[in-house]
Formats: structure tokens, sequence, C-alpha cells
């Protein structure tokens, strides 16, 4: 097993008069050769925006672009006629393809919203642009959650949004003290786990809040234990 650790503190920083940005990867300004991404994953930011702020209209293409509320609203307008405002515990999703512009603000007068924002490369370019967004069912305490599923995947993903890539992404609250194995994982895939909240205890390492974990060549299914409650944790799943 080959393993990369990212601590918190390790991330790289934006700070702006109305942003708190941390990247687990080169983004922006910031630029690092051992940190560009893992397999297809490219962007995951953990961003925090003060009310009346956010990012104006921006153009994207070739992007899998995904946003997890986990407290706050966030105000999405897009070119392909979408409005939308999503709420903690949402996620929201859009295919760039052939060419998207958006804007995402906090449309709170007093309290700031924290979201993950994740890119995904897709394995094809130049296709129509994709919306779709949609609450997360209640995570029930350890059981995996399947979130995102590849849209050419015919195995079982109910409530799950499909992406253009070959790649899942799973979310989990762990109750302190039990362990809770991955699904099988295939040759020539890894797992890259986001702590959001908690400790847990996964391939002998303890990753606490905002720690990362790059998990390439597994030999076996590994266990996520949970140290503290409630432990949240997102644990994607790709080819690297």
């Amino acid at each position: 097993m080959e393993k990369q650790l990212t601590r918190s503190s390790e991330r790289m920083p934006t700070q702006l008069g109305w942003l708190d940005s941390k990247h687990s990867f080169s983004f922006g300004g910031h630029y690092d050769p051992e940190r560009m991404g893992f397999g297809p994953l490219r962007v995951v930011n953990d961003d925090i925006v003060a009310p009346g702020g956010g990012f104006p209209p921006h153009p994207h293409r070739d992007m899998e672009i995904v946003s997890i509320v986990l407290e706050g609203q966030l105000a999405h307008k897009d070119s392909m006629g979408n409005g939308r405002v999503i709420e903690a515990g949402d996620i929201q999703y859009m295919s760039a393809g052939s060419g998207v512009t958006h804007s995402e603000f906090n449309p709170s007068e007093d309290q700031p919203v924290h979201f993950m924002q994740i890119w995904i490369q897709p394995n094809a370019q130049g296709l129509a642009p994709l919306y779709a967004d949609r609450k997360l069912m209640p995570p029930e305490a350890n059981q995996w959650q399947l979130v995102l599923a590849p849209s050419e995947s015919e195995s079982e993903s109910e409530g799950a949004i499909r992406i253009r890539q070959d790649a899942t992404l799973r979310t989990v609250r762990l109750d302190a003290g039990v362990a809770l194995a991955h699904p099988m994982v295939e040759a020539g895939r890894g797992l890259w786990v986001f702590v959001i909240e908690g400790s847990i205890i996964v391939a002998g390492e303890t990753l606490e809040a905002g720690d990362s974990l790059a998990l390439s060549e597994l030999s076996e299914t590994p266990n996520f234990v949970g140290i503290s409650e409630p432990a949240r944790v997102l644990v994607f799943d790709l080819k690297v």
C-alpha cells in the first residue's frame, strides 16, 4: 500500500476579505508539483464565505464541479438558466462540458456559508453542460452513503448523482469505536479520504478534521475506525 498524508495545517490557504479557503491540491496562485490531484480528482477546497460575499460570474469548461454545503446557504446562478439556493445537507453538481458561466454567493446577511468545492476531470470533453442538485439523505450512523457514481455504472446508486467519470464518492458518519470496511476497491484504483469533522483511524494513520489521506496499490480493503463522535468522512474511489 502507498500512502500520502496531508495534514489540515499543510493545506494551501487563500484568505480574502470575504473568503477563507483551504486547498488540498494546487489551486489558483498555489502550486505544488507534488499535489496536483489524485487520479481525475483535481480540486478539493474547503471554503467559508462571509455574509454577502461570493464568486462573481466566471467561466468553466470540461470539468465536473460538485459543491456540498456543510453550514449555511449558497446561491447559484448559471448560463444554463439555473438559479438555486442550496442549504446545509445539499449537494450540487454542474458538468461544465463545452462551457458554462456561473456565480456562487452567500445570500445571508449575518451567517457564513461553509461548503466543500470539488473538481473532477470528466472522461470526455466538449459535451453539453449539465446541472443537478438534491438533498443528501440524513446519514445513518456507521453506514456508507453513495453520493456520486459514474454515469455509465450499472450498480445500484439510488440517491446518487451520476457524473461523467469513473469515480465514486461515499460519505459516512462513524460512531466512536466502530470499525467499518470500505467496499472492495478494484485493482488500479485508489481511495482519497477527507475528514470533515471528528477523528478516525484508517490504514494505520490517525486523521483529524481537515486531514486527507491518499491510498493506492491496495492489497486489502481498509477499515475506518471512529475515534471521536461523530466523525464525518468523505471517501473518493478513483482510477489512479
